[in-house]
Formats: structure tokens, sequence, C-alpha cells
């Protein structure tokens, strides 16, 4: 993508509509700041930056192998970073001890496209787990050892995602579709300031994958969620996202409103 094509997408001040009238100030959830990373001295991306304010929709596009599972994976903390900052709902990645990592791993959900649901457990008992972060021990390990509250709490999360009817059944008899609603139940269950999705889609048919990101991001509205999704779908990357980040040639080459964008200026992002 040219320079002069990532000057004028780049984001701009807001547009005040009177002079009493101003952009509310919102709370930055995340803030990222000259990251690098590399693997076994070849590098994957550098000076990457960017910040997410509350209820904001982030998509992060690029092609294969940019990093972005990678970034994601820093900015959980999973992973160190080997150069910059990030702060996550107050927490400094980089110099937390493990005990705060898990305190603000807590106030998030996690939705992978390969779901991860045990498959000999209960859909309820799935839903369950979400809360492990929050309330660690065996008595969220499964629906009939967790507390009333517990459960009650997963029904309606289940309710939410329209499957509050198969709350009994094998995990492993779900449907790649209802799998994927269990799992976005499972992240929403903690009711998680941020929520991060790994290419939700991308093991469903393209209805399937309609279907879920309909509801996902329906839910993150109501519920007044950040979100961070990765995304191959560039359709998707622009009708769900606030703003889109484009990772390519090792850096951060896009960060732009959603609504400034065309598909044709993602695509440039995979030459």
């Amino acid at each position: 993508m040219s320079d002069v094509l990532t000057r004028t997408l780049a984001p701009s001040a807001p547009v005040r509509t009177g002079a009493k009238t101003s952009a509310p100030v919102l709370p930055v959830d995340l803030r990222a700041k000259g990251l690098a990373k590399s693997f076994a001295g070849t590098p994957i991306f550098g000076d990457v930056s960017f910040g997410l304010s509350r209820g904001e929709a982030v998509a992060i596009v690029g092609a294969n192998g940019t990093g972005k599972s990678t970034l994601l994976r820093c900015l959980l903390g999973l992973i160190p970073a080997d150069q910059g900052t990030i702060n996550v709902l107050g927490t400094d990645v980089v110099t937390a001890k493990m005990s705060d990592l898990r305190m603000m791993r807590a106030q998030m959900g996690l939705v992978s496209q390969k779901h991860n649901l045990v498959p000999r457990l209960s859909v309820l008992s799935n839903v369950v787990q979400g809360l492990l972060g929050q309330r660690p021990g065996v008595r969220h390990w499964s629906q009939s050892l967790a507390p009333a509250a517990s459960r009650a709490a997963a029904m309606s999360a289940l309710a939410k995602v329209g499957l509050a009817d198969l709350a009994a059944r094998r995990a492993d008899r779900l449907s790649g579709g209802q799998s994927q609603r269990v799992a976005i139940a499972r992240a929403l269950v903690g009711q998680p300031k941020i929520l991060i999705a790994d290419e939700p889609t991308a093991s469903l048919d393209p209805a399937a994958g309609e279907d879920v990101m309909d509801l996902f991001f329906a839910l993150a509205r109501q519920e007044g969620v950040t979100v961070v999704f990765i995304s191959h779908n560039i359709e998707h990357a622009l009708r769900y996202g606030d703003r889109v980040l484009g990772l390519a040639e090792g850096r951060m080459k896009l960060d732009a409103r959603a609504a400034r964008l065309t598909a044709g200026d993602l695509r440039g992002l995979y030459d």
C-alpha cells in the first residue's frame, strides 16, 4: 500500500458538530507501543503501536505469516514481546507478575477458531468452565459441581446465544456452528471487558460464519465490550470493525476507520 494511501486512510480527529459538543473521551482498555517480536532470529513484526477505546471493535487483517496471532499472544502475556510496552485494563503486561496476568485475563474472553470445548462434557459444563479464570477450583470444572449462581450465569449465557435447550447435550454432538456459539457463551459468561477472537469463523461454512459473526457482535454491542478480532474475511473486517489494523512486511501498514475503507484497500495488504 502506498504512503499516500496510508496517509489518506489515517485516523483523523473527531468532527465537532457545535461549539459546545464534542466526542466523549472513552477509557483506553488496551494500549501497545513499539512492539517487536522475532522467533529464532527471524523478525515477525516490529514497531507495532495502537490503542483500543472502551467498546470499540478492531479487526486485525493481513496475509498468513504476518504475526497476527503472535500479536494477540503478546497482548495476553502468553509470550513476551522482544521490545515495546503493553497495558491492558491497567496492567503492565511486560512487567506484571503471573498473578497479575491471571487477574487481567479473568477480565477477558477468548473465542478461537478451534472452539476448544471439552468433547465429553455437557454444553453447560463447558460454559461453566468460562468462570475458572475468576473462580478457580474444581467446583467450576463441571456444572454438577458448580454453585447455583454459576450454573444460572452459564444458562443465561447459553440463552443469549440461543442454545439453552441444548445445555445437557455433550459437546461432541454439536454442529460446527453450535460449537462456536457455545464457545461464545463460555467467553461471555464472566462478563468480560475485552473479547479476543482469533479467526472465529475459520472452521465454519459461510452461512454459519455469518450467523456467528452477527450474533457475536450483537452481544458485544449489547454488553459494551471492547473487541479485537483477527479475520481473513475482508468483508467481515469492514462490516464488523470500527477500525481496521493491517499487518504487512513486518509492520503495521494500516490503522484506519473501517467506514473509510473499501475491500480493494485491504486487498493491497496481501500483495
